[in-house]
């Protein structure tokens, strides 16, 4: 069934092979150049890339045997939900399931359909069914997942009908669904990628999640039909279908099988070769729980899975595809189920050309139909190109859900759902006697889920390097930053305390700093990553820092956070003397997250700190918003 072998296509079209530590892997594909025109960029990719692989190697530990993967499964999926800002599971609300509208012709018929996959939060979708049923027949589904094609008001279910038109003319059901963002009502996909949008982090939001749930809840729908087979139902689609199609082949066992067309990289493709600048936010979840990527694919096991991509797609490149299918392929045999799991490669980019539909195609009919026969129809797409158009067999405007714009629901929260679809954790203030057991249960669901790369205690900061007066420290393997006395404020002539006070990314703003110093106070400047003789290029679109670290379960302020922590820890060391730490704005964040975490931070001191993590001028902490908020953290750091 595999189109082209693996290994003899990527030699005949002169992959670079080389042979290191006994494996077998292709050359590393980059999305673009590194940025250079920041003197901390090099810094920061290393630290990046090392992260990366580090969190890549991991997957080995679920190789080593079937009893123990399984042990692990339960934990895992329940991960895999929370990353995704689906645990606790939302409930499963009346579907209110509408068809709006038929289109017959004579071998098929299609369906316009929405329904609501929470209240409110509409999916639209088109049901292609063949025209000629046996009485009480029950057919076998799939439910097709779109990829980011533009289509307007009509919405990307359009683009991709000549699918459902192939299925439904060969006995089974294909229900496409709209995307949040490319549907019939428009939403976006894009929030950190280039909205700015960075409580998407602190809240656990991530695109991927709604397409993730409104798959689940489209299974549901097909189930509830009579004329759908409950018990064959697969799931596929190409580049961004191709990742829902991971997202919920590995969340719903009820798709028994999974097609998943340029749909994954992994961390080294992602990460250390930039590809993630290539794709939005609906292609990610959040790592809190510090996976390998390839894990997401692994809960598809022991279900049959075709791996399909292309040997020159930009943005799913070959270097990760090889990784993957050998990863999965060594998953699949603890099931003793090699045969379920294969990869078929085309030649070309970024494409469903015709030999990738035909393959996929008969893997469906195959598997849904008992029938392995070779497909030999689909050799002219039903969709015509003529210069920049494209000639759909149905026009997109008559596959329309919702006709007019009137048309659209006005309760809908398509547009707003980001808002909506992972709840904000509400912890209350607790009295005295109730702090201390409210405090331990906080910090608890902090380090686990927010601060979860962190060590159990972080190391204090090394001397690297002096230069005068200044220090270049070390915070972590990796990164390191600069401390040098604060300049404005004089050196006591014996040191009582140490009082580092925290560079923002617009400065130290220590004018408030004075009406609160004592004698004997010595005042040093920290400049915690990405700050200072660190700083990264940031470009938005794409953001690449700062949304790469959360595929590691990190953020740029976690990592800060651990700048001050062993800093902190180093003045502590060298001065012998209480240490305070102080900041504004959001470096006083840093400050507050600091003392709640480390017990040698004697004090505190922030200024002009935001109200909530949903400030765009407040730290990005993972997660954090379904713990709880500064308020509250406040309250941890100030007592009863």
């Amino acid at each position: 069934m595999m189109q082209t072998n693996r290994r003899s296509a990527a030699w005949m079209l002169g992959w670079a092979w080389t042979l290191a530590a006994g494996v077998l892997t292709v050359a590393a594909q980059e999305f673009a150049p590194p940025d250079r025109e920041s003197p901390g960029d090099p810094m920061i990719q290393a630290y990046l890339a090392a992260e990366a692989s580090r969190l890549h190697a991991q997957f080995t530990l679920d190789l080593s045997s079937k009893t123990d993967w399984e042990n692990k499964l339960e934990r895992y999926r329940r991960e895999y939900f929370y990353m995704l800002g689906l645990w606790p599971m939302p409930e499963k609300t009346p579907l209110k399931a509408t068809v709006t509208g038929k289109l017959e012709r004579p071998d098929f018929v299609v369906e316009k359909l929405h329904f609501q996959s929470r209240p409110r939060l509409y999916v639209t979708g088109n049901l292609y069914r063949p025209a000629n049923r046996k009485p009480g027949e029950r057919l076998p589904a799939v439910l097709y997942v779109c990829g980011h094609s533009s289509v307007g008001r009509n919405g990307n279910k359009t683009a991709f009908q000549s699918h459902g038109i192939w299925f439904a003319r060969h006995g089974m059901i294909c229900l496409i669904i709209d995307t949040l963002q490319l549907g019939e009502i428009g939403a976006t996909h894009h929030g950190t990628y280039r909205e700015g949008r960075w409580w998407w982090h602190s809240r656990g939001y991530t695109p991927a999640g709604v397409e993730c749930w409104n798959g689940i809840r489209a299974i549901d729908y097909l189930q509830s039909r009579p004329d759908v087979d409950p018990d064959r139902i697969g799931v596929t689609g190409i580049s961004g279908g191709g990742a829902a199609t991971f997202w919920i082949a590995a969340a719903d066992p009820r798709a028994i099988i999974a097609a998943p067309v340029s749909g994954m990289a992994d961390l080294p493709s992602y990460v250390t070769n930039r590809v993630i600048n290539g794709h939005c936010d609906c292609m990610f979840l959040y790592n809190t729980f510090q996976w390998p990527w390839t894990r997401i694919a692994a809960l598809v096991a022991p279900r049959p899975l075709r791996f399909v991509n292309s040997d020159q797609d930009r943005i799913f490149p070959m270097d990760a595809n090889e990784r993957i299918i050998n990863r999965l392929e060594r998953l699949y045999s603890l099931y003793g189920e090699s045969a379920s799991v294969d990869a078929v490669v085309s030649i070309g980019g970024h494409a469903y050309r015709e030999d990738l539909r035909r393959a996929v195609f008969r893997f469906f009919r195959t598997e849904l139909l008992g029938d392995p026969s070779r497909v030999i129809d689909s050799e002219i797409d039903l969709v015509v190109r003529s210069g920049p158009k494209r000639h759909y067999p149905i026009p997109p405007e008559q596959l329309r859900v919702f006709p007019t714009d009137k048309d659209l629901p006005s309760d809908e929260l398509n547009t707003t759902i980001d808002e909506h679809f992972v709840p904000v954790a509400d912890p209350g203030m607790p009295s005295e006697d109730e702090f201390a057991e409210w405090k331990e249960r906080l910090l608890g669901q902090l380090r686990q889920v927010v601060f979860r790369s962190f060590p159990p205690r972080i190391e204090p900061a090394s001397i690297v390097q002096r230069q005068g007066s200044s220090w270049q420290i070390q915070t972590e393997r990796g990164i390191r930053v600069w401390m040098a006395p604060a300049s404005g404020f004089p050196a006591p002539l014996e040191t009582q305390r140490i009082v580092l006070l925290l560079r923002g990314e617009g400065g130290v703003g220590g004018g408030w700093l004075t009406r609160r110093l004592q004698p004997g106070d010595r005042v040093l400047v920290l400049e915690v990553r990405g700050t200072g003789p660190t700083r990264w290029t940031r470009r938005n679109p794409p953001n690449y820092v700062e949304r790469s670290h959360v595929l590691l379960g990190q953020t740029v302020d976690t990592g800060r956070i651990r700048d001050v922590i062993a800093a902190a820890r180093l003045c502590r060391q060298a001065f012998s003397v209480p240490v305070v730490v102080a900041g504004k704005g959001r470096a006083g964040g840093w400050a507050l997250y600091a003392k709640l975490l480390e017990s040698e931070i004697d004090d505190a001191w922030y200024d002009d700190l935001p109200s909530s993590h949903m400030d765009r001028e407040a730290p990005q902490l993972l997660n954090i918003l379904r713990v709880c908020d500064l308020p509250h953290v406040v309250r941890m750091v100030e007592g009863p």
